[in-house]
């Protein structure tokens, strides 16, 4: 199935990644910089949105799957 249709498919593998993608970038750069407000280090900051990043990546990925499942 070509990628443009997998992401108008709401059901789609592909789409819950893509959606939880852009989530997580968007999640984890308001993250980092609150990070770096409150300590004013970059490299820690830079650490907190990595960690965060990746963490809540597979949890809303799980989330985006359940949510689909209830139908």
């Amino acid at each position: 199935m070509p990628l443009i249709v997998d992401l108008k498919n709401s059901d789609s593998r592909i789409r819950a990644l893509a959606k939880a993608l852009t989530w997580r970038i968007t999640a984890t750069l308001t993250t980092a910089l609150i990070a770096f407000l409150v300590t004013g280090e970059l490299e820690v900051a830079v650490m907190i949105g990595g960690i965060e990043f990746v963490i809540k990546f597979f949890i809303y990925y799980a989330h985006e799957r359940a949510w689909n499942l209830m139908r």
